[in-house]
């Protein structure tokens, strides 16, 4: 009965040990992660801000800042000011940790080159080769100059600049016109105009038109609003 008594007693011990044993542990890693958890702080977004601004921001988080020594080209970001940050703003990282950055280098500043008198595709792979912006392409037509060659650039050339903008002349070839509404009209005289402006011209038909006097357009093709170059074919249908 005593063994009994003395068995039972070290197995309650063993059970009570185990018991506060598993109780530390617990208690040791919630106090850990509490710990970790309060270390924790969010990465600022430093976009933008100069290196004084960014080293104070960081240093009230307990984050310390490490400069890149690449600077990267942007042209919305003036130089010296931080273009780039990792880890990103908003991301969870642990006090003491250091906050890399990269500082801009501003926008990518080139000289113009002279591009008047080039074909406007050689002008544009010209730009894109410099890294300068084509941000406007304005068309004039005119004989007194080749098609498709360059007139005019702004800023001019030997210029600094980071975009540029070309007049280039399409010439007088292929230029377009709105078809006009003919119904109604004689066909004789719109035929002679038309034929003028380097259009053929041809009267596939006729066909009686009670109340229209003879020769009058009833039908045409193309019809009014539609856009038309010279040499293409008219067909009009007139009233007999």
């Amino acid at each position: 009965m005593a063994l009994k008594t003395r068995v039972w007693s070290a197995g309650k011990l063993l059970i009570l040990g185990a018991a506060l044993l598993a109780t530390y542990i617990l208690f040791a890693g919630a106090s850990m992660r509490l710990a970790l958890k309060a270390r924790e702080v969010q990465a600022p977004d430093l976009t933008n801000r100069t290196v004084a601004e960014a080293t104070a921001l960081s240093g009230r988080l307990g984050l310390t800042l490490k400069i890149d020594e690449t600077h990267r080209i942007d042209p919305a970001i003036a130089a010296g000011r931080i273009v780039e940050q990792d880890p990103p703003a908003g991301a969870t990282t642990r006090r003491q940790r250091s906050l890399k950055v990269w500082l801009s280098a501003g926008p990518r500043v080139t000289t113009v080159p002279a591009l008047a008198g080039e074909p406007a595709r050689s002008a544009q792979m010209r730009l894109a080769e410099d890294g300068i912006d084509l941000v406007d392409l304005a068309e004039i037509r005119t004989a007194d100059a080749p098609a498709g060659v360059v007139l005019a650039q702004s800023p001019p050339a030997n210029a600094t600049a980071t975009h540029v903008s070309l007049l280039v002349n399409r010439g007088e070839e292929g230029a377009t016109y709105v078809m006009p509404d003919l119904i109604g009209v004689s066909g004789d005289r719109v035929a002679e105009m038309l034929r003028s402006r380097g259009f053929r011209v041809a009267v596939v038909a006729s066909a009686p038109y009670p109340g229209v006097a003879p020769g009058i357009v009833i039908r045409q093709s193309p019809q009014g609003g539609f856009k038309i170059a010279p040499g293409e074919p008219v067909s009009l249908e007139v009233s007999r």
